[in-house]
């Protein structure tokens, strides 16, 4: 190995960390950030159930709903200044997702552009006609039938690498453990084996810590007064620059808002992670237990001594049902004497469900201000407050039932303590998610081109 080759590293951005993540930094980190990639995680639990209800009313969707104004926004400057993109915006339809980007890339004029859909997690299918268990409740999935929306496995990297290497220049994916986005690039640029557990569990640490974007620059840290983090408005997504070992040093442009440190840097390294010594991951069994986090400069981190074990024989698949519907109604009460007049609005409403025959599974009545969060325990050394607001929520098994709930409290207007002002009210479907455990051979992760 050549001394040059020893100490190139490869510069990795962070897009975005969740679906309706803002569109600004991504593209401050694509026209100034010097990157080799640009990865945008935008998969929740739920988000991939709720692109399946998509994709049902119409075949061409199904992809993130943000997909074409990301796109739009950093395509230009991404190709001009060869970064490429890496992302599961591709949600339940990987592949009108990369047609439609091929459309985006035409549409701006930007030449040929290579895209690649990776998919094979979809796996309704095999979960529908198998015998599985739910990890959580250890129901069988067989009696939730009727009621599946979707079951999407986690792949891992290697369906991402062989992409890359077919000389994709974007890559849009389904469901993928969000550091495998990241790991991706890794394994491509170095050659790492795909059995090299230790500097894939060192990727591993460098994916979890990008994949919240935000989280690692400041944003979900601050904390005035006591964790102050400057120009929160402007905040910058943060950048790894990685070396051929897996040594990575975590950083952000010097114009973006925020700051890198190493308390930004622990606080993301513990999120999600239930055991650190066996972080369970579909490329690696992640070992986060011996990782070194020093800061070396301003906004500038080092993190170092991810290790792992050999991957596990199964992976997680997040399964989405129907749970049944939510109805709710909120209204407010301020001035002298609130609470009471909020404690009596709710005292009506309970008495008005029980006797128009409302049924429900599960209902709450909370006052938001004072006992939503942490019950009335809590609440009770604490000074009246001079506004409150009262939630009544409920779970029913049809949506007739749940658009009572929110009725209810809407009377109140009228029929209730004086005061009551600005109520809302919904009624919504439940898409309820938990997981099984597939063995590997199930899955079959598969990329195909679509060329701009």
């Amino acid at each position: 190995m050549t001394a040059t080759h020893s100490q190139r590293t490869v510069r990795i951005g962070a897009g975005a960390g969740y679906s309706g993540d803002r569109i600004e930094p991504a593209v401050e980190l694509a026209e100034h950030g010097a990157l080799d990639y640009l990865v945008f995680e935008c998969l929740a639990e739920r988000t991939i159930a709720i692109a399946q209800q998509a994709r049902s009313k119409d075949a061409e969707l199904g992809y993130d709903p943000l997909l074409e104004t990301r796109m739009k926004a950093v395509l230009p400057a991404a190709l001009r200044n060869g970064v490429r993109i890496v992302s599961n915006m591709g949600a339940a339809n990987p592949l009108a997702a990369a047609r439609k980007t091929a459309e985006i890339a035409r549409t701006l004029g930007l030449g040929e552009v290579k895209i690649a859909a990776v998919t094979g997690d979809d796996v309704l299918d095999v979960v529908r006609q198998g015998d599985f268990c739910f990890v959580e409740s250890g129901e069988h999935v067989s009696d939730y039938q009727d009621r599946l929306v979707s079951a999407n496995a986690y792949l891992g990297a290697s369906a991402l690498v062989d992409a890359l290497a077919a000389g994709a220049q974007i890559v849009l994916t389904g469901r993928v453990a969000d550091p495998s986005l990241f790991v991706a690039p890794l394994i491509h640029e170095f050659g790492w084996r795909m059995d090299d557990w230790q500097t894939l569990g060192q990727a591993t640490v460098i994916g979890h810590l990008l994949e919240c974007a935000g989280q690692i620059t400041g944003g979900y840290f601050a904390d005035p007064g006591f964790k102050d983090v400057p120009e929160l408005a402007r905040l910058g997504f943060p950048i790894a620059e990685v070396g051929q070992d897996g040594a990575v040093v975590i950083t952000k442009l010097a114009q973006a808002g925020g700051r890198v440190t190493e308390a930004t840097c622990k606080e993301q390294l513990l999120y999600e992670i239930h055991d650190p010594r066996r972080y369970l991951q579909p490329d690696v069994v992640a070992d986060f237990s011996q990782v070194r986090v020093a800061q070396e400069a301003p906004d500038r981190v080092r993190v170092s001594g991810g290790r792992g074990t050999p991957r596990t024989d199964t992976l997680k698949v997040s399964v989405a049902y129907f749970d049944g519907y939510i109805g709710e109604g909120q209204i407010s009460y301020g001035g002298p004497g609130a609470l009471a007049r909020a404690r009596l609005a709710l005292d009506i409403v309970r008495e008005r469900l029980v006797s128009t025959g409302v049924e429900t599974s599960e209902l709450r009545f909370d006052l938001i201000g004072v006992n939503a969060l942490y019950g009335e325990t809590a609440a009770a050394g604490y000074a009246e407050p001079y506004e409150v607001r009262a939630r009544v929520a409920g779970r029913t098994t049809s949506l007739a039932q749940a658009v009572r709930i929110g009725n209810e409290v809407e009377t109140l207007y009228t029929n209730g303590p004086a005061g009551g002002g600005g109520v809302t009210k919904s009624a919504r479907e439940v898409v309820a998610v938990q997981s099984v455990l597939l063995p590997r051979e199930h899955v079959t992760p598969a990329f195909s081109m679509v060329e701009a």
